[in-house]
């Protein structure tokens, strides 16, 4: 394929030596003349391991080559990556500038093209730019439809610096935000043999990924300092510790945990988290990252329970209240947070767990109901339809199997409320919402 690469810069010379090297014919494009020069030279714009070699063997064989001209780049290939920068403004925000003006260029040079053209965004942006910059500035310059007369794809790329080349050819994944089928596909057969799952996603969330990896890479390094940081005060070997934390990939390098949903609880987390920052205070060590894990976990209770009043129903069953299925634990459940926040607001309940009616009989936790929260117990129902004949507002609290059938049931006049992400209801019922999605 004949591709276009607007930016000269980290991303774009990577893109563009890599793209050529698996055979396809590049354009780079650049404002800066050194930049075109030194490409059109053979010589790599930036200092990145292999990318010299590549550039030179590129142009050697006449597959990369360097222009100013952007209206004659778009003209002469069939899609444009556009991989300008888009650094952060003093108050956090992104500055869009270079990116509005390439897609001016973009769009005007489309406006003298019949044939179809896919324009592909690789640099970084926030979840709406496609729609609300990228998309309307290309329209309005070319007088085109995206998705119609011309492709729309963002394609976020995961290279780490001094091993990009190797990042390029060996992507952990590679993601395509399309605007539609066609664009997708064109995409997607420019990365043709590469390793990694190939992924097709809507625009929005091709935008969001990037930003999700980075902020968990961000997590990483400062719950890695941060346990460092007890280890050393504490005279405990921390790099031993985190060579046995990453073995267990099973729970702790893995999507275990990673689902969007309501808050923990049970009687591991809360409590180990509040007695390692304790222990830390205690060593006059600072670890603001642990320490915050349970004012935000505080936070996604007040969400939940926000979601509740704003659907303004006093009648409200919720449905799994332990802290998470298959166990009748409620030792710091949220659900009973919940609960007893409702109570107090005055909000008729019933309530329903089949694990929890069972261990009220016979369980390890009777006395915990009959004694610590009796006025919790009065509430429970024996069955799902006790608590949907009574519920204006249904709430799902945990991910119990029996919940999946409740779909059916439900009234058109009742609000959903999902904690857990039911997608059988998600998919059948009309006042649905979900606490994180």
């Amino acid at each position: 394929m004949k591709i276009s690469i607007f930016g000269l810069g980290y991303v774009g010379s990577v893109s563009a030596a890599c793209f050529a090297a698996r055979g396809h014919e590049v354009v780079g494009v650049d404002p800066n003349e050194t930049k075109v020069t030194l490409m059109n030279e053979g010589m790599a714009p930036i200092v990145e391991p292999e990318l010299g070699d590549l550039v030179r063997d590129a142009a050697q064989k006449k597959l990369l080559t360097a222009t100013g001209d952007a209206a004659r780049a778009v003209a002469q290939t069939d899609m444009s990556f556009i991989c300008v920068g888009t650094p952060s403004q003093s108050n956090g925000s992104l500055d869009l500038s270079h990116l509005g003006v390439v897609c001016d260029q973009i769009g005007a040079a489309l406006a003298q093209k019949t044939a179809f053209h896919v324009v592909v965004v690789r640099s970084t942006i926030l979840p709406g730019t496609m729609h609300n910059t990228v998309i309307p500035r290309l329209e309005q310059a070319s007088g085109k439809k995206a998705g119609v007369d011309f492709g729309v794809c963002n394609n976020p790329e995961f290279l780490r610096e001094g091993t990009a080349v190797y990042d390029f050819h060996n992507p952990p994944k590679t993601v395509i935000g399309e605007s539609d089928a066609t664009s997708g596909a064109r995409v997607q057969e420019i990365y043709a043999g590469l390793p990694g799952p190939m992924i097709r996603c809507s625009v929005e969330v091709g935008e969001m990924v990037k930003y999700a990896d980075n902020a968990w890479h961000a997590v990483k390094v400062s719950f890695a300092n941060e346990i460092g940081k007890f280890c050393k005060a504490a005279r405990i070997d921390s790099h031993k510790v985190m060579e046995i934390f990453c073995q267990d990939t099973k729970l702790n390098l893995s999507p275990y945990y990673l689902r969007p949903g309501f808050a923990f609880g049970g009687s591991c987390l809360p409590k180990d988290v509040r007695a390692l920052t304790y222990k830390a205070r205690s060593l006059d060590v600072s670890t603001p990252m642990l320490g915050s894990l349970l004012f935000s976990n505080k936070e996604q209770v007040e969400y939940g329970i926000d979601m509740i009043l704003r659907a303004g129903k006093r009648a409200v069953g919720i449905l799994g209240f332990s802290f998470k299925a298959g166990t009748d634990d409620l030792r710091e459940s949220p659900l009973v947070d919940v609960i007893e926040r409702l109570i107090g607001k005055g909000f008729d309940l019933r309530l329903y767990d089949g694990n929890v009616n069972l261990a009220r009989l016979t369980g390890a936790n009777r006395s915990y109901i009959y004694k610590v929260i009796p006025h919790i117990e009065r509430l429970m129902v024996n069955t799902i339809d006790d608590v949907l004949a009574h519920a204006e507002t249904v709430v799902i609290g945990n991910n119990a199997p029996e919940f999946a059938t409740v779909a059916p049931r439900l009234k058109p006049t009742q609000t959903v409320i999902d904690f857990v992400r039911v997608r059988a209801i998600e998919e059948a019922h009309g006042d649905y919402h979900g606490i994180c999605w």
